[in-house]
């Protein structure tokens, strides 16, 4: 398996990806949500879209894991991520890619479809919204726990994390030995504090997506968890509704939740999403 973790720039922004498989084959990037590195996207999902006839690429988002962190005052949006994201195409040496995230990864990947349409040969957009007022509104318990403050140190971070994950994961898929150590995982790699505070900023300041999404030309595939009390789902159905060309995959048991039970309908939904973009 091949395996390569360079770094691309976006002007002074350095982000940080790796890469699965081989770069002659289709290309998918997977964006990451709030506050989250690319090691939300385990090896094994990586794999999987390999053994599948993929060239994968995860990547941290910017202010957050091993990519760049920005000042205080910079004012960045979807916008800019987004292009980001075409700078990790580029510095990887690919033409288009099927664009994947999830939650805010998910919107990334809408702005950067509707910034960059040449270069997105299918949207997929994960658990995610259009940046709309009342659509995918959160419920007033998750909302309080995603802007809450950070913890001062690496261990009340993670207990914070989990408190979190608990109000918004399906009860039966949430395992708390299992998400501490993808947590300390995390924070052993690189700990921001702030990083998701001025990310959530740049969905705050950037608007709604929806004239840009009733635009797209491209495939796309809208997933979204039935149960999901983080982003609501009429944020996947209002997605879907917008976008033209655009399947609605509504996962049975699913909350807010990007683990290996939800793994399944979702590589086999984007293998065909893609096989699709090839006729």
């Amino acid at each position: 398996m091949l395996s390569v973790m360079p770094r691309a720039a976006n002007g002074s922004i350095e982000l940080e990806y790796e890469t699965f498989g081989f770069p002659d084959d289709p290309t998918i990037i997977c964006l990451p949500g709030l506050g989250n590195q690319l090691l939300l996207f385990d090896v094994e999902f990586c794999e999987a879209f390999v053994d599948r006839g993929f060239h994968v690429i995860r990547m941290d988002n910017r202010d957050a894991g091993l990519s760049s962190l920005s000042g205080a005052d910079d004012e960045y949006t979807l916008a800019d991520m987004a292009n980001d994201v075409i700078a990790v195409l580029d510095d990887a040496g690919v033409d288009d890619a099927v664009v994947l995230g999830v939650s805010l990864g998910g919107m990334i990947a809408q702005a950067t479809a509707i910034g960059h349409p040449e270069r997105v040969r299918a949207l997929v957009s994960i658990m995610s919204t259009t940046g709309e007022d009342g659509v995918g509104t959160p419920s007033k318990e998750a909302m309080v726990a995603l802007v809450a403050e950070p913890a001062d140190t690496i261990d009340g971070q993670v207990e914070q994390d989990l408190a979190a994950r608990g109000i918004w994961s399906n009860p039966e898929w949430f395992d708390p030995e299992q998400m501490e150590a993808y947590f300390r995982s995390c924070y052993e790699r690189s700990w921001v504090p702030g990083g998701s505070g001025r990310q959530f900023q740049a969905v705050v300041r950037s608007g709604d997506r929806a004239t840009g999404l009733a635009a797209l030309s491209m495939p796309a595939l809208i997933v979204h968890g039935e149960n999901d009390t983080l982003i609501h789902p009429s944020g996947g159905e209002r997605t879907a509704e917008l976008t033209p060309d655009s399947e609605l995959l509504v996962m049975d048991g699913m909350s807010h939740d990007f683990v290996y039970q939800a793994w399944p309908p979702i590589i086999e939904a984007v293998t065909a999403l893609t096989a699709r973009t090839f006729t």
